[in-house]
């Protein structure tokens, strides 16, 4: 039925136009955002059967995301909807150096965060529905539980003989270092593709060594996992389990919307991982994806697969109008 099926949040982004301060617009830009959606969108993009799971409030809010993300392709007739809660919101104020872009979030309470285990569905967890779930540490941010509907869906999908990909999306604003370790590793122990960026590596486990080292010290930790490590503009970096690593540079792009980016990488791996099984090509995939979402304002990876392609097979990419 599915490539893959993602669970998560996703919020409505409210940003100041033409990089204005919070304090001095009068107007808001809607974004639709969720780092779950944002993949399942690219995936989706890429030419996967995608669905997502979530839980949303049965308003207007709540269908324009709903009908946002299944606008871009994505299966939402899984979506659990509620009379009870609001939908999560976040501001951003972007700014350019040396002013830092930074985000401001009204989240409490929402419909997502009151998901329970007891609203997921066995049924769909069946062998042949799907062959990868996705999820990130920010459903186990939200709320107790959610982390534990989270667990719950691990469990499914394990069960389902399904490969699970985790990325740790550390979110301090969440939930402090040490509680999300303690949050994160029972799923990254269980997962079989593990996405971390070098700064979430660092506050989890210290900051001293290079790279290759946490990748490394990660691959003792997680003996069975594929660890992808991305590092911003000093590309990525891959390792397998039985300890061969591949890097991958980043490509360049001029930076538009950099929200998004991260999510936009791991649609690229997963995509690549799932066409081809091959580590070199899924980073290129995924630094291709990234780069490309760099170009495009808003949260969404709003490329086409013809685009990515052209940027993994190293199509030359210039301003040029194409007519």
């Amino acid at each position: 039925m599915y490539d893959v099926i993602t669970i998560g949040e996703a919020l409505l982004r409210l940003t100041p136009p033409n990089l204005q301060r919070i304090g001095q617009s009068n107007l808001l830009e809607v974004h639709v955002g969720g780092s779950e959606s944002n993949t399942a969108i690219g995936l989706a993009r890429l030419g996967l059967r995608v669905a997502w799971l979530s839980r949303l409030p049965d308003n207007d809010l709540g269908r324009l995301v709903e009908q946002t993300i299944r606008t871009h392709g994505v299966d939402t007739q899984h979506v659990i909807w509620t009379n009870e809660d609001r939908l999560g919101l976040y501001f951003v104020e972007e700014g350019k150096a040396p002013r830092y872009s930074r985000a401001i979030y009204d989240r409490q309470f929402s419909a997502m965060s009151r998901i329970q285990p007891s609203d997921i569905s066995a049924g769909l967890f069946q062998r042949d529905n799907a062959r990868l779930l996705h999820l990130t540490g920010i459903t186990l941010s939200i709320s107790d539980s959610a982390a534990q509907t989270a667990a719950k869906v691990v469990q499914l999908a394990k069960q389902a003989g399904w490969l699970v990909s985790f990325d740790t999306n550390y979110r301090q604003n969440l939930l402090g270092a040490e509680e999300a370790i303690r949050r994160f590793e029972p799923l990254m122990e269980q997962a079989d593709i593990i996405f971390i960026p070098l700064k979430d590596a660092q506050r989890f486990y210290g900051n001293t060594m290079p790279p290759h080292e946490h990748l490394n010290a990660l691959g003792q930790r997680f003996q069975t996992a594929v660890i992808v490590m991305t590092m911003g503009k000093a590309g990525a970096l891959s390792r397998e389990p039985d300890g061969s690593i591949y890097e991958q540079a980043a490509f360049e792009a001029v930076e538009v919307g950099r929200i998004g980016g991260g999510d936009a990488f791991s649609a690229g791996f997963l995509y690549g991982y799932l066409d081809s099984g091959d580590i070199p090509q899924a980073l290129r995939w995924g630094a291709a994806a990234a780069a490309m979402k760099y170009s495009i304002p808003g949260d969404l990876p709003l490329f086409t697969h013809h685009e990515v392609l052209a940027l993994v097979e190293n199509e030359s990419q210039d301003a040029a109008i194409r007519r």
